[in-house]
């Protein structure tokens, strides 16, 4: 991880899963005298994270942070937290590295931390988009990122952060003995040597999601927003429900969006995959 990553061993956290690391995060930084700022839609687990933690959540709606992200660092707290998730799930918009720089700068003034979960930036095809540089100049940003994502590890339970030294000593007192199995740390070790397969996925994911956004945007009941990574979020006319069990029965599964905080029945987010994949999903909605 320290070659992979370029930092020292002090400044790299180990979790089981990216989810481990963001429960302890908010267990060892925010209580009930803390706020945290969190864009919605995005990642539920934020949000459960911070109401174990006790603290006050706000929330501050956009489908894509680059718009008004004025609006969003005037609302950044004094001394509690930010998340964002970049590029962001569900809606794959990806935020511009300037503009996470400057909520960066803004928390650190009112001594707040950045958490960035980077955990599909590894798939995406625009270059340096990044922070992990940064964590040697900003001691409040703290970055996570994912096996799962981004090398296909699912189910394995491996994921890191990345963060100042002093934040990192103390979230490494939170772990549990043990909480990363040695199957996964070796295949971790081995996803990280092999560079041809994240740059093939990268072109794959590219190439699909532009096929899929272009084929999905000329059907009359569904609008695509402007996804970065392997994924994304549909504006649907049909019920979310009702399209994902019609699509179901195809055997395609889609995911429902309407529990997630700022979405509604109207919502569905689909994979970009393969094009013999994608094709089938093509004609499936155009059948609906």
């Amino acid at each position: 991880m320290k070659w992979y990553t370029g930092l020292n061993e002090s400044q790299i956290l180990v979790g089981n899963g990216a989810t481990e690391i963001i429960y302890n995060f908010t267990k060892a930084f925010l209580n009930e005298k803390t706020s945290v700022l969190i864009p919605v839609p995005t990642f539920t687990e934020y949000e459960k994270a911070c109401k174990l933690s006790g603290c006050k959540t706000i929330f501050h709606k956009t489908f894509n942070l680059n718009d008004d992200i004025d609006e969003f660092v005037k609302k950044i707290p004094k001394n509690g937290a930010v998340f964002v998730c970049n590029p962001n799930n569900p809606t794959g918009v990806l935020v511009k590295k300037t503009n996470i720089i400057r909520i960066i700068k803004n928390a650190q003034k009112k001594s707040s931390l950045v958490f960035v979960d980077e955990t599909f930036i590894e798939l995406i095809s625009e270059k340096n988009q990044s922070l992990i540089k940064l964590i040697k100049t900003y001691e409040n940003l703290f970055i996570l990122r994912s096996f799962t994502k981004s090398f296909g590890l699912a189910g394995l339970r491996i994921g890191y952060g990345v963060g100042n030294k002093e934040l990192v000593s103390i979230l490494q007192k939170l772990k549990i003995p043990w909480n990363v199995s040695n199957i996964a740390q070796n295949a971790a070790s081995a996803a990280i040597c092999y560079h041809p397969f994240l740059e093939k996925s990268r072109k794959l994911i590219k190439n699909e999601n532009q096929f899929l956004k272009k084929s999905i945007s000329k059907m009359k009941n569904f609008s695509c927003y402007n996804s970065s990574t392997n994924f994304i979020l549909i504006n649907t006319k049909i019920k979310s429900k009702i399209l994902q069990k019609k699509l179901l029965r195809k055997n395609i599964l889609i995911r429902d969006c309407s529990t997630f905080r700022g979405l509604n029945k109207n919502y569905v987010r689909i994979a970009v995959k393969r094009r013999k994949d994608n094709v089938k999903l093509i004609k499936a909605l155009e059948a609906i």
